[in-house]
């Protein structure tokens, strides 16, 4: 029986791939992490049964430990214990479903470790895209992309390995503000940017949706994944979230993943490489989902986007500033400190008070994400 690990099996990701999980019946969890849900943590213990759990805060580790004291699961905290859970013994495949750059020391030790990775944390290629996948090959270890438009684009291009790339067309909902004009978004509130249409995810991802940030986070993953120009990747707003990417060839024959907005289907996918299986989950019923959409983003108003492209081209270790200055940005917006239209202006003025290394370590990407967290923190508007 294989096993997993899982990084972040408390979020809407890590969740759901224990639903996988259990649909599967031939994967054995053995390992998964978390931060503050002490009581799901322990409810996923139980019915799950790893052989460790690490958790990162180190006062919530000792307070599971308590409540797991009948059982023989080892806890373990820190990034210590996160990357033990990356490199865990028997462990084939970890799914690395943490927000933000905390995971990129596990990610890096769970190739070292020749872990192959399914992939829903965007910041590791984000920050580090060059390096994470110059160590894959290195170390001979696969990456699975487990978000819904890059396991689409990843399917579409199964069969096609001789053919050239035209284009990858990387498709967005549009977030609850599609449509919207910046004098319109001056007020809204962080409950407004939370009711996303149509996917329920973790409150970071989704105001990134609301900013179209998390698009820009996608561009960067997609040109690191699949080796392509950032010129060749075109941002389509599609409402409906039916068509979940598409990949273009050179002789203009366009081949798109569809199905319901469901990330279980992804996920699975990731899994289970090569294969298809059965699975429970919704299927499209085209006599209702008839009306699909597709338009331009708006990047005057939703100026994320933009952002994260022009730090694209940059290079180097500007990406690793764009993101940690969006982390910021983010929680700021959610605690009310920021307004939504300041936090792309937050965003641009920490790129622009930084100067960027072209040649870069692993240390260096830490180091450019901890100045644009302290520098993006001080910003007062």
């Amino acid at each position: 029986m294989r096993k997993i690990s899982i990084l972040g099996s408390t979020g809407s990701i890590g969740t759901q791939t224990l639903e996988v999980v259990e649909n599967l019946g031939d994967i054995r969890v053995a390992a998964i992490t978390g931060n503050k849900n002490i009581a799901l943590l322990e409810k996923q213990a139980r019915k799950f049964h790893p052989e460790l759990i690490a958790v990162m805060n180190a006062e919530n580790a000792k307070a599971l430990q308590s409540r797991l004291s009948d059982t023989k699961i080892r806890i373990a905290s820190g990034m210590d214990g996160l990357v033990e859970a990356a490199t865990y013994e028997d462990v084939d495949t970890v799914v690395t479903s943490v927000v933000g750059n905390v995971g990129l020391q596990p990610t890096f030790a769970a190739i070292r470790a020749g872990k192959n990775i399914a992939l829903a944390n965007k910041e590791t290629l984000v920050s580090a895209g060059q390096l994470v996948m110059d160590f894959a090959k290195q170390h001979h270890v696969r990456i699975y992309p487990v978000d819904s438009e890059h396991s689409a684009i990843f399917q579409s291009l199964q069969g096609n390995a001789d053919n050239r790339i035209s284009r990858i067309l990387l498709t967005a909902s549009g977030g609850p503000f599609r449509g919207k004009k910046r004098e319109e978004l001056a007020h809204v509130t962080a409950a407004d940017a939370l009711a996303h249409p149509n996917w329920h995810m973790g409150k970071k991802i989704t105001i990134d949706s609301a900013t179209l940030m998390n698009k820009g986070l996608e561009v960067m993953e997609a040109k690191w994944l699949f080796d392509v120009d950032v010129d060749q990747i075109e941002v389509l707003v599609h409402p409906q979230s039916i068509v979940h990417s598409a990949v273009e060839y050179e002789d203009g024959a366009i081949i798109a993943q569809m199905g319901e907005p469901d990330m279980r289907i992804p996920i699975q996918y990731a899994l289970t490489y090569p294969k298809r299986v059965q699975s429970p989950f919704p299927r499209i019923d085209f006599s209702v989902r008839s009306h699909l959409t597709f338009e331009k983003p708006d990047l005057d108003t939703f100026r994320c986007l933009s952002l994260a492209y022009c730090a694209l081209k940059t290079g180097g270790t500007m990406p690793a500033v764009l993101n940690g200055a969006n982390e910021i940005a983010v929680a700021r917006f959610l605690k009310g400190e920021l307004t939504f239209l300041q936090i792309p202006s937050l965003i641009e003025r920490t790129m622009d008070a930084y100067t960027v290394k072209y040649k870069y370590t692993l240390e260096d990407l830490l180091e450019a994400d901890a100045w644009a967290r302290a520098y993006a923190q001080s910003v007062r508007f």
